[in-house]
This record gives C-alpha cells, sequence and structure tokens, in this order.
C-alpha cells in the first residue's frame, strides 16, 4: 500500500526520465508588471497531479509503455483549471491553493470560473449557481481567492453565447433570466479585475456560433471593454486560423461600435458577420446572409471590414486568448447521410487532435494567448448524435462518460492525433 501511494505522486517530469524522455525544465520567472497584462514571456502552470499524470502512472503500472508515455507527454504541457461549483469558501480556498502552488514554480495559472445560473440551458453540462445572488457571492470568493497573484481567468464558456433567452421559445419570456446574466457577469467582472495581477477574458463562443455583431453586442452589454478581451473555441474543435480570423471581426466590430465614427456607434449589428454575402438572399440576419459558416465566403466580410472599418489603432483594439487543446485536425464533418438529425458535432468528435501549444508568445498582435482551456481527455457528455431513444454514441460504440470525466481513450486519441505532433514541454 505504501508503495502504490508512491507511485501515485510520480510527476511528468518523473514519468518523462522513466520512460527515456528528457525532464522538462524549470519554468523561467515572469516579468510581467504589476497591472493588468499578459506578456509574451509568461509561462503557463503546470498541474503535477491531473488526469493525464495520473493516467501515466497507471498505464505504466500495467505496463503499457506506450499509453504512460503518451500521457506523460500530455501532462507536461499547461492546461486550464476548471472551477465549477462549491460554497464561496470552497472556491476561494481551492483558488487560493492553485495560485501559490503556481507562484512557487513561477509560472501563470489559467482557471476558468464556470458556474454561471442555468449553466448550459440545462443540457450535458448543467449545473451553475442556484441564483444571482448565490452565483455574485460565488465570484467575490473566487475574486478574492485570486488575491495579488498573477493568473489568467477565463469567465464562464458559453454564458454569453448560449443565453437563457436562447434555451428555447419559452425560456426566458420576460427577458428577466437573461437581464440577470448579463448583470451578473458585469458584476463578475468588476470583483475579478479589482485584484491587481490577474488577466481576464469574457467568453464569446466560437465562429461556428453566433453572428459577428451579434457576439459583439453582447460583449459589450456585460462590459468587455473592463476586460483584457474575450476567449474563443473553448471546448470546442476549430481551427486556430479560424478563431484568429473570426475574433480579429469581432475586436474590429468592437471598436467600430464603441470608438469609430459617430454614425457607427452603438450598431454592432451593423458589422457583417461570418455568414455574411452581399450575392445571397437575405435570410431574416442583418444584411444579407447565407446559411452556413463557409469560409469560402469569408472574402466577403472582409472585405466589408476594409471598406467600413478599415485599419483601427492596435492599441485601440480587443485582444483575445483562443482553447487550441483540440484544434489541430479542425472541426468534424459526418460522412453525408449518416444522421438524420444533429450529428453534434461539438461533442466527443472522433478523429481529432490536440493543436497548437499553450503559449503567450503567438506572433498575432490581437491574440495574447493560445490555452488548453478545455481539459484535453475529459468527455463533452454522452452524446447520441440525435438518436431517438439512443443512449450509445455510434461514434464509439459505447455510452460516453458524463460531461467532464475523464476519458483516457480518447485523450490518447487526440494525442495520436495532435498537430504539431506532442512531444514534452521543454519549457
Amino acid at each position: 500500500m505504501r508503495i502504490l501511494l508512491h507511485r501515485s505522486v510520480l510527476t511528468a517530469s518523473t514519468l518523462a526520465l522513466v520512460l527515456g524522455g528528457t525532464a522538462p525544465a524549470s519554468a523561467e520567472p515572469s516579468t510581467a508588471p504589476a497591472s493588468h497584462t499578459l506578456p509574451a514571456n509568461s509561462r503557463f502552470y503546470v498541474d503535477p497531479a491531473g488526469d493525464a499524470a495520473h493516467q501515466a502512472v497507471t498505464d505504466l503500472l500495467h505496463h503499457d509503455f506506450e499509453g504512460a508515455k503518451s500521457m506523460a507527454e500530455l501532462a507536461s504541457w499547461p492546461e486550464a483549471a476548471w472551477f465549477t461549483d462549491g460554497t464561496p469558501a470552497q472556491v476561494e480556498s481551492r483558488v487560493r491553493s492553485l495560485v501559490r502552488r503556481a507562484e512557487l514554480t513561477r509560472t501563470v495559472p489559467v482557471l476558468v470560473a464556470y458556474n454561471i445560473p442555468l449553466r448550459d440551458c440545462s443540457q450535458y453540462s448543467s449545473g451553475g449557481a442556484q441564483s444571482d445572488t448565490e452565483y455574485r457571492a460565488w465570484i467575490d470568493a473566487f475574486a478574492r481567492g485570486l488575491g495579488r497573484s498573477k493568473a489568467v481567468v477565463v469567465l464562464e464558456p458559453d454564458g454569453l453565447a448560449n443565453l437563457p433567452s436562447d434555451c428555447g421559445p419559452d425560456s426566458d419570456p420576460t427577458g428577466t433570466l437573461t437581464s440577470g446574466r448579463l448583470a451578473d457577469l458585469d458584476h463578475a467582472i468588476d470583483a475579478l479585475e479589482r485584484q491587481p495581477n490577474s488577466v481576464v477574458y469574457l467568453d464569446a463562443g466560437n465562429s461556428h456560433w453566433r453572428g459577428v455583431g451579434d457576439i459583439s453586442q453582447r460583449l459589450i452589454q456585460a462590459g468587455v471593454g473592463r476586460t483584457q478581451g474575450f476567449s474563443l473555441n473553448v471546448s470546442n474543435y476549430l481551427g486556430t486560423d479560424l478563431g484568429t480570423h473570426y475574433g480579429t471581426w469581432v475586436s474590429q466590430c468592437l471598436w467600430f461600435a464603441t470608438k469609430g465614427p459617430d454614425w457607427a456607434k452603438g450598431h454592432p449589428d451593423w458589422c457583417a458577420g461570418q455568414y455574411y454575402s452581399p450575392t445571397a438572399p437575405n435570410d431574416g440576419q442583418p444584411g444579407n446572409s447565407v446559411n452556413v459558416d463557409d469560409p469560402a465566403t469569408w472574402h466577403w466580410t472582409d472585405e466589408w471590414f476594409q471598406q467600413n472599418v478599415g485599419t483601427p489603432p492596435v492599441q485601440e483594439l480587443t485582444h483575445l486568448v483562443v482553447d487550441t487543446s483540440r484544434s489541430g485536425q479542425g472541426a468534424w464533418t459526418p460522412p453525408v447521410g449518416k444522421y438524420a438529425g444533429d450529428p453534434q458535432t461539438w461533442c466527443n468528435a472522433p478523429g481529432r487532435g490536440i493543436g497548437d501549444r499553450p503559449t503567450a508568445d503567438t506572433g498575432v498582435p490581437l491574440v495574447d494567448a493560445y490555452l488548453w482551456i478545455k481539459t484535453v481527455g475529459q468527455s463533452d457528455g454522452q452524446c447520441n448524435r440525435s438518436i431517438p431513444g439512443g443512449t450509445i454514441d455510434p461514434e464509439y460504440g459505447v455510452v460516453d462518460p458524463p460531461a467532464g470525466a475523464w476519458w483516457p481513450e480518447q485523450a490518447k486519441s487526440l494525442v495520436r492525433n495532435a498537430n504539431p505532433a506532442l512531444g514534452f514541454n521543454l519549457h
């Protein structure tokens, strides 16, 4: 029993040596000033006791050396820590513990606040605080836990892209729930921004969801102007280039509607989006638009921004971070005709891979960081590809683990399909 306990706390560095790899070097201290910035030389915190590290130990004990090596490689890279529940006292303690562990390694932790009331429209990732009052007490405690420590906070994935009013025709008939959601996010921004060394990114969904003008309007309403920016592609599979392209439009639209020409102020809805085409029939959305998000038509949106927005001052544009944890192979396209209903391309998509490595040195002026926000290897939920009465995921032939549960087979598949190929983190 003592031996098993001792082995269970092997770190990714130790496993790397056992398996013939190279131990990750000590992280260099960040030189970030005591202000709300994320320098390009930032190094992100690696949890030595994460899911992948434990799986590596399990595989090693079962003599699966190839599996252990792949999981040790995965465990050497930084991923975000999700905070999804608990009392105010519990979340404050957990956050404080994490940021202090990161300080000891001179790295910056990435934290996800994910406890908004009516989370995920009561679907696979349902949950959240029971009321606006409860949520505000929780997020205030989260902020206290940060204190003066350096941290990146991704605020409420899907919280804006999936407002209560989006949950169904009768989900929020008076608009009260949606108003509460926006007020909760506004409160959260104030609480988090009071901490002097944290940077906050308000989530904005992904490029295959809300139109540019729509999400820009929501970001403005929630108070994105008081944050460092917004996050994209959290827990999704879309290619990094699509997220960066779409995010640039959103940033320019925010400028257009708040700092641009007088005639545009207050009108993010006038921005062309990823569904825009000047030659397609109007389908009820602002301007002319097409019915699908097809990057082949995105040149029309580029032209609209060139003609109407031009080149805003870079220092006035809103920045963003992109989740690249599963973007290496891009989005999944099911075989034509395989599914009569929604194939749930966002849910445990098969054949996907890890994408760009976590870094704050992206080479893209508006992109502050590529981050692994979704925990690589955790299930999206029990997907059934919308087959009536179905519980088995036909893409895997099993009942998928619940949302957030560790799924070793998926983790190893994501490593195998990583693009670029995964290796040990030597930074």
